[in-house]
């Protein structure tokens, strides 16, 4: 529903791209996600760049999160972001020009729309650029409004939409031919790059120049087909073309000593490369230069400043990252390509020993070799770098070899950095990149390099911590719940539990069957008991005991036994629980109900039936209180549907509606010749697409089956 509304904006205010990022629909789940915009669809900027604004808090000291607190546009000129929000212009130290505009109906926010413009534009937008922006808020809020009043919010997916900017014009078979025979006349190399940095077009004399075939750039990423313009100020050109939307160029040695001129010409859809043979720089100068195209001819120096971009960007990102595989995957995607390694290792030190978490670059032979590697002897680099605290720098396999012979033969590469993983005194683990090439380490390299060690160390660190509490969690929550359900002759049973916490958050929710004495009886019961945390785990426990004990009494019996038993413990906590008693031979279920979701009834001819009955109180209340029970046929082919309130609850939208919505599906979906585990997959796969979940899921599905 976004996509043509934000390519509308960007087209009409005359932006080059943009980006709506959202907040949770209003009536959502607290947990800190009302502070928090996520980013929804993305046009005109590569994904690379975007991604880690995925998710972007309000209370940060960002243009973005300053519209969204204030409900005002905040229009940033070229060189303003700089000035005002230094912090958040290291990550993007280029110039051009930004709207910010919040998506606002009435007292709601829903979010915010993000508009750039070129580095050319002038310092205050126009009056009729102002008008534009106004009606593409308007636009979009009210498209949003509009959604969740119709019960259908709009929220964020986990990654971003990036969404193409529709062509000004597209051309015949007959021009397109021209074009390429036209660029294959030119001396000069002519190449085409889309947004995310893939080459999508080479003539012969770019080929040539490059040292590469056609067939071996097209469809290729520059860094994956040219290793050697992987170095972070080629990156810093990049960057600078596609958000400044103003051309530039680079010089640059491809081994062994041919010097290339490159001009980056972009657009909005990608970049336009020019490249030329040109002589070495004078002898002193650098072996890169880069400069604005048409400027000045004096050469400067190349700085750091794409890879301190990357950096900026991985502080943020890791600042978000939830497990140690979700840290190796942000430096591995960030790091590398920031100061083009080839290799990354990242060990993590448990007692006395380093293990690998992760790596790039490498066979899995080669890394089995240095599992597992104890910190004290035989030495090994990353060991010995780890215990004393100090970075090493190894230029060329032979540095590497006379402190640590054999290990170049083992890794295969030719310059190292192993940096150690220290925080607050304490060893985490070790950073090791590499390279394919012999390479000195600048001490600015150096100083970078290690500093960034520092903050991966942190992010290794509440990692660690986060899966740690992750598993135990996991293992409490599966060690109250029934690791098997009993094998009743007759009866088909499904049962599935998605827990939608964090940490060390346990969910209350809970299911049973229990096969009962004398006759061809079960029964079946679930609950929610109220929090997430261990008191609520616990009573969880102390309930499906309670309704054990009790099974086998009539249902209404069963909960109010129950009911006195939590009462008379007074938790502080209330239980919601159905009961149900299933005679197999007569074809008949028994119900009792204490404040629970109603179940689903899905009938032999697929007719679907809500089980809405007058329900006693929720357990744990009061003292004394009755549980009324109604007994419905339940013959071979009926399903009855079990679950807690996470598979039905969607902000803003009434519990009884949502509640037949799911009957509908089950009408639809759950015909007879599919199994009852099909039939739960796919209720938990509706659930997950109609609403943001914010609650656990519990569900027990039960179908008689014939003979």
């Amino acid at each position: 529903m976004l996509d043509p509304l934000l390519v509308e904006a960007v087209r009409e205010t005359g932006a080059y791209g943009g980006a709506v990022l959202l907040l949770p629909p209003p009536g959502g789940d607290g947990d800190g996600e009302a502070r928090v915009l996520r980013l929804a669809v993305v046009t005109g900027v590569p994904p690379s760049f975007a991604r880690p604004w995925r998710r972007v808090g309000i209370d940060i000291a960002t243009p973005l999160a300053e519209s969204v607190r204030e409900r005002r546009l905040i229009w940033m000129g070229v060189g303003e972001l700089a000035r005002r929000y230094p912090q958040a212009a290291v990550a993007v130290p280029y110039p051009f020009a930004l709207a910010d505009a919040p998506l606002l109906t009435g007292d709601t926010c829903w979010g915010a729309l993000v508009l750039l413009w070129s580095g050319a534009h002038p310092p205050e937008p126009a009056e009729e650029e102002l008008a534009a922006i106004e009606a593409a808020r308007r636009r979009l809020a009210g498209a949003l409004a509009a959604a969740a009043e119709a019960g259908r919010p709009v929220v964020a997916g986990d990654e971003p939409r990036f969404v193409a900017r529709p062509r000004g014009r597209t051309p015949g078979p007959a021009e397109a031919l021209a074009a390429v025979d036209f660029a294959e006349r030119l001396a000069a190399g002519c190449c085409a790059l889309v947004l995310d940095g893939r080459i999508t077009f080479a003539n012969r004399a770019a080929a040539e120049l490059l040292g590469a075939e056609v067939s071996g750039l097209v469809g290729s990423y520059v860094r994956e087909a040219l290793p050697w313009l992987s170095a972070a100020t080629y990156e810093d050109r990049y960057r600078a073309a596609a958000l400044s939307q103003e051309p530039t160029s680079f010089t640059a040695r491809r081994p062994p000593d041919r010097w290339l001129r490159f001009e980056l010409w972009p657009g909005p859809e990608g970049i336009s490369v020019l490249i030329v043979a040109t002589e070495p720089p004078a002898r002193g100068e650098e072996d890169v230069s880069v400069q604005p195209v048409g400027g000045s001819e004096e050469v400067s120096t190349p700085t750091l400043t794409g890879a301190l971009s990357h950096l900026m960007q991985l502080a943020a990102t890791l600042s978000e990252a939830a497990g140690v595989e979700a840290v190796v995957e942000l430096v591995a995607n960030q790091l590398m390509p920031a100061f083009g390694a080839q290799g990354l290792v990242m060990f993590m030190s448990e007692g006395s020993r380093l293990h690998i978490v992760g790596h790039r670059g490498y066979s899995d032979e080669a890394m089995e070799r240095f599992e597992g590697a104890p910190l004290g002897t035989p030495p090994t680099p990353a060991t010995n770098a780890l215990t004393s605290g100090v970075p090493r720098f190894f230029s060329t396999p032979e540095e590497l070899a006379r402190e640590y012979p054999g290990v170049p033969a083992i890794v295969r590469k030719a310059a190292w950095a192993y940096l150690p993983l220290v925080t607050l005194g304490k060893p985490v683990g070790c950073c090791v990149l590499s390279y394919d090439e012999p390479r000195d380490f600048p001490d600015d390299e150096r100083a970078v390099l290690t500093s960034l060690a520092g903050l991966i160390a942190q992010a290794l660190e509440r990692a660690r911590l986060h899966d740690a509490t992750q598993t135990l969690a996991r293992r409490l929550q599966d060690g109250l719940l029934p690791r098997k359900l009993p094998d009743i002759p007759g009866l088909a049973v499904a049962a599935r539990y998605l827990p939608a916490t964090r940490g060390m958050e346990i969910g209350g929710d809970f299911y049973d069957l229990i096969r009962l004495d004398g006759g061809p009886t079960v029964a079946a019961t679930i609950g929610d008991v109220q929090g997430h945390n261990v008191t609520a785990a616990a009573l969880m426990g102390q309930v499906r005991t309670a309704v054990h004990a009790a099974a086998g009494a009539p249902p209404g019996d069963v909960l109010a036994r129950t009911n006195k038993l939590l009462t008379d413990l007074d938790p502080g906590l209330f239980t919601s629980c159905l009961y149900i008693d299933i005679d197999l031979g007569r074809q008949r279920a028994r119900l009792a109900n204490a404040g629970h979701p109603p179940p689903l009834l899905r009938h032999p001819d697929g007719e679907v039936t809500v089980l809405r009955m007058a329900p006693g109180p929720l357990l744990g209340i009061v003292r004394r209180a009755d549980y009324p029970s109604i007994e419905v046929p339940f013959p071979p082919g009926a399903v009855l549907v079990l679950y807690t309130d996470g598979l039905v609850e969607t902000p803003g939208i009434d519990l009884d509606v949502a509640t037949d919505e799911l009957a509908g599906h089950l009408a639809r979906f759950g015909s007879a010749d599919r199994s009852t585990g099909d039939v739960a997959d796919e209720l938990l796969r509706h659930a997950r697409q109609t609403a943001s979940r914010s609650d656990d899921i519990a569900l027990l599905l039960l179908s008689p089956q014939a003979g």
